[in-house]
């Protein structure tokens, strides 16, 4: 009870207030997140649209990811994150709003998702500038770990709600989905912390140091962490690749939404696991190793998948591939957040997102369409090749870095020692 009491969740009512907004707005949005595709697919939608519609999602928060984590900088926070999750609640609201006098057509499911994109490009860096706001750096290692727990349970219960609401009524998951943007946004408001720099403070004088493209420029300046956000970039692709396909396979031989749901949520089971050994991992593997481990892991699981996918199976082989990612998680993040200069974190928040979801953006249209093109097992046998060969790239890039850090750590000593 006393580790519980002093728990940065217990102990802080404005973290508490934003981590618990954070947990309702993306519970929601997993259980809507797996009723699109359905929807799509119900309505006569074909693979490749089933999977447009995320990618035109995540395509729009990347291209207003650098503008948003600028104007994030600037701009209050707190009503930043208000705004954004009451825009997103009237957007998925429409869904179900349409159905009641037709039936809900492919271009609002797509206009649906360039709003909320926009929308989430905004609230991203202003949920990153204010955790920095309300946390300590000595709390900042707990409260990353705990979104990483929130957010693997809701990888866990978001699909697996989505699945057994879809099956109950399809509009019932979007009107969920819009409930959770209100309540986020009223808890959000409780939210009583104040920016440590006033909005509309003047830009810094450093050159590096302004503009849209701030947070690229420093991260341009940490190569071990730009090369482990790449490395990411590739396996977020995979990951969102992954889930599309799942889909559609299971789909294909017959699963219902709940069976579905259920495969997808063990997903989030591993997190979980994960999440509870993330302080232990991150204390005794460093970032190349736990870069090569989940790298072996997910080629070696992709490629079982090639010649054996029942459910059963895919869900157990889904939550052992997620095991390691919360762990590598935190201590990236906690490494990109504990070293950012205050005035840039919207804009480094900003480029990051960019950086690991850049690709990720093409895995559910590419997925669909390599689906539909050449069929489950070659597709599988794909994102296998693709992850092996980006683990061993990044493997070697990692250990070239750090190897000429310390070589250039070594040069600077021996100069300075060579000082009179």
């Amino acid at each position: 009870m006393a580790a519980l009491r002093d728990h940065v969740l217990w102990s802080n009512p404005d973290l508490r207030r934003s981590f618990l907004g954070n947990l309702t707005s993306n519970l929601g949005s997993a259980i809507s997140g797996l009723a699109f595709p359905l929807l799509v697919l119900s309505l006569g939608g074909s693979a490749v649209q089933a999977g447009l519609v995320a990618t035109v999602s995540l395509v729009t928060r990347l291209g207003f990811r650098l503008p948003a984590g600028a104007l994030v900088d600037r701009w209050n926070r707190r009503v930043v994150m208000m705004a954004t999750d009451l825009v997103r609640c009237a957007t998925l609201a429409s869904i179900p709003l349409a159905a009641l006098w037709s039936t809900p057509q492919y271009w609002q499911l797509l206009l649906v998702a360039v709003v909320e994109g926009l929308a989430s490009a905004l609230f991203g860096p202003a949920n990153s500038v204010l955790t920095r706001d309300v946390v300590s750096e000595e709390q900042l290692s707990q409260a990353l770990g705990a979104d990483q727990a929130m957010l693997n349970t809701v990888s866990l219960a978001g699909p697996a709600l989505g699945g057994v609401l879809f099956a109950v009524d399809r509009m019932l998951p979007f009107a969920v989905d819009a409930v959770s943007y209100a309540a986020s946004a009223l808890l959000i408001l409780r939210i009583t912390v104040r920016p440590a720099a006033a909005p509309g403070a003047a830009e810094p004088t450093e050159p590096a140091e302004r503009g849209a493209t701030a947070g690229l420029r420093w991260l341009a300046a940490h190569r071990e962490l730009l090369v482990v956000l790449f490395y990411a970039a590739v396996v977020n692709l995979v990951a969102a690749a992954v889930d599309v396909v799942v889909i559609l396979e299971l789909r294909e031989r017959g699963a219902s939404g709940t069976v579905i749901g259920a495969v997808i949520a063990c997903i989030g089971a591993g997190g979980i696991v994960g999440a509870l050994f993330a302080p232990w991992l991150v204390r005794r593997l460093s970032i190349p190793a736990m870069v090569l481990a989940i790298g072996v892991i997910w080629t070696a699981e992709l490629a079982v998948f090639t010649v054996a996918f029942q459910p059963v199976l895919v869900g157990a082989l889904l939550a052992v591939m997620m095991l390691l990612s919360p762990a590598a998680g935190v201590a990236v993040f906690q490494a990109l957040l504990g070293k950012t200069p205050r005035h840039l974190v919207g804009r480094v928040s900003a480029a990051t997102s960019l950086l690991l979801n850049g690709l990720a953006a093409l895995g559910p249209v590419a997925a669909g369409a390599a689906y539909q093109a050449i069929g489950g097992t070659r597709t599988w046998l794909v994102l296998a090749l693709l992850t092996g060969a980006a683990t061993f790239g990044g493997w070697l890039a990692l250990t070239a870095t750090r190897a000429r850090a310390v070589a250039d750590s070594a040069v600077l000593a021996h100069a300075e020692g060579d000082r009179p």
